[in-house]
C-alpha cells in the first residue's frame, strides 16, 4: 500500500502536523502513518515532564495540538476542569490538562489507526513515492513525507562529567531513558540553571528537604518564555523572514532564544526554598568531579568543593541536527540544501525537496526562535496544510 501522508515521529510536532492534516480534510487516518520509537503519541513528552515534576507548561492556552485555538479553552469547559487548572496572566494550562485534551484529540480524530511503532533508519525514493525504511525490515511507501524529528535523544553532558559517568550510575542525565531516579542516595547535587533544572530541584527538594543543592553558572535569566513573544506573530518574524544569509538568522535564532532561563514562580519557589533551608543554592562553574573512597562524589566548582552522593544533570540537550546516519545519507543522496549549521534550508511551505517537509528544529531557519515550541509546531503545521 502506498500512503498520502506518513510522518516520522510522534511526539508534539509530529502529532500537530497529523491533527492539522486530518481535520483539514488532507487525509484520513487509514492513509497516513505516524512513525515512532513509542508506543503511544507523546510517549517522550509525557515522560521528560512527569519525571521533572512539571506542574503547568510555560506556554499560554492557545498553544496546543488543536486546529482551534481556544480548542483547550472549549474543553476544560465542557469537562467542567476547575479554573485553577490555568496558571497566571497567561492562563498557562496545567500539564494535566495540556495532556489529557491531546490524548482525546488523538483518539477522537482516530489517529490510533495510523500509528506505527518502529525506528526509522532509512528514506529513499522511487517512482515518485517515498519509501521508509525501518529498523525490522519492513518498509512504508507514502507520496509525502514530514520529518518531525526532536532532539530528546542528544543529551547535552558537560565534559568534566564525561570521565565518569559511565563508571558511577549515581551520576546521570534528567532525561537519560536509562537513569534510576528512584535509586537516589542524598545528598544530591542538580547541575543546571534553566527550566529544567528548576523543576527538578523543586520535586527533589521536597522529597529530601535541606539535602538538595542546585548548582548553576549563571545568575538566574527570569523571563516569562523561552524567547520574546514578538515571536509569534509579523512584529519579528517580519524582518527574519527579509534576512537571506541562513548563518544570519542562525545567529538571530541564538540571541532570540532565553537560553537556560525559568518563569518568575519558579525563581520565588526556588528563593523560598533556599530560604526555609530546604534547598542550597550554589553558583559557579564546575571544573572536575572526583570520587572519594567512600563513593562520595566530590565537585569542584570555583574555589570551593560540594559533596554529593548523586548528581542529577539538568544540562539540556546538544544543538547538533537531529536524525543521525539515515538523514545523512538522504542529504547527499537527493542534494538537500543546509546552511553552514547543518540544518535544512526550506521553501517557506517548509518543503526541504518536492513532497518532503520539516518541522520543528528542523524547521527552525524558516520558523525561527519558536520553531521547536509547541507554538512552532501549530506554525509549521498551518504552513505545511495551506501548501496542499
Amino acid at each position: 500500500m502506498v500512503y498520502d501522508w506518513i510522518v516520522i515521529g510522534g511526539g508534539i510536532q509530529g502529532t500537530a502536523i497529523a491533527a492539522f492534516l486530518v481535520k483539514n480534510n488532507k487525509v484520513s487516518p487509514d492513509k497516513l502513518r505516524i512513525i515512532d520509537p513509542h508506543k503511544m503519541p507523546l510517549f517522550q513528552w509525557t515522560k521528560n515532564t512527569e519525571k521533572i515534576g512539571m506542574k503547568f507548561l510555560r506556554s499560554p492556552f492557545v498553544h496546543h495540538l488543536d486546529v482551534d485555538p481556544f480548542s483547550l479553552r472549549s474543553f476544560a469547559v465542557n469537562h467542567q476542569w476547575k479554573k485553577s487548572e490555568f496558571y497566571g496572566m497567561y492562563k498557562r494550562p496545567s500539564l494535566e490538562i495540556f495532556n489529557e485534551h491531546s490524548q482525546s484529540l488523538f483518539q477522537d480524530l482516530g489517529l490510533g489507526e495510523s500509528w506505527h511503532q518502529g525506528y526509522v533508519n532509512g528514506i529513499d525514493r522511487a517512482n515518485d513515492e517515498w519509501n521508509i525504511s525501518l529498523d525490522e525490515g519492513e518498509r512504508l511507501k507514502s507520496k509525502k513525507v514530514v520529518l518531525a524529528l526532536s532532539i530528546n535523544d542528544q543529551l547535552n553532558v558537560p565534559e568534566w562529567a564525561h570521565s565518569i559517568m559511565h563508571e558511577n550510575n549515581q551520576l546521570f542525565h534528567i532525561f537519560d531513558e536509562a537513569a534510576d531516579f528512584s535509586a537516589l542516595q542524598p545528598p544530591i547535587s542538580v547541575v543546571g540553571g534553566g527550566i529544567t533544572a528548576a523543576h527538578t530541584a523543586i520535586k527533589l527538594s521536597a522529597l529530601y528537604p535541606g539535602q538538595v543543592t542546585l548548582i548553576k553558572r549563571h545568575p538566574f535569566r527570569v523571563c516569562d518564555f523561552d524567547s520574546d513573544p514578538g515571536w509569534l506573530g509579523p512584529k519579528y518574524q517580519k524582518n527574519y523572514q527579509r534576512i537571506q544569509d541562513y548563518s544570519e538568522r542562525r545567529e538571530v535564532i541564538k540571541k532570540a532564544r532565553n537560553r537556560g532561563s525559568l518563569p518568575s514562580e519558579l525563581f520565588h519557589k526556588l528563593l523560598k526554598l533556599e530560604n526555609d533551608k530546604k534547598l542550597k543554592i550554589t553558583d559557579g562553574e564546575i571544573t572536575s568531579v572526583k570520587e572519594s573512597e567512600n563513593k562520595e562524589l566530590i565537585l569542584s566548582v570555583d574555589t570551593q568543593e560540594v559533596k554529593a552522593h548523586s548528581i542529577v544533570l539538568a544540562t539540556g540537550f546538544r544543538p547538533s541536527r537531529p536524525g543521525g546516519s539515515w538523514l545523512e545519507s538522504a542529504i547527499e543522496k537527493f542534494a538537500l540544501p543546509c546552511a553552514k549549521c547543518g540544518y535544512p534550508i526550506v521553501s517557506q511551505s517548509l518543503e526541504w525537496c518536492p513532497h518532503l517537509y520539516v518541522m520543528g528544529p528542523l524547521a527552525e531557519l524558516e520558523i525561527g526562535p519558536i520553531a521547536r515550541n509547541i507554538s512552532g509546531a501549530r506554525q509549521a503545521a498551518e504552513r505545511i496544510v495551506r501548501s496542499v
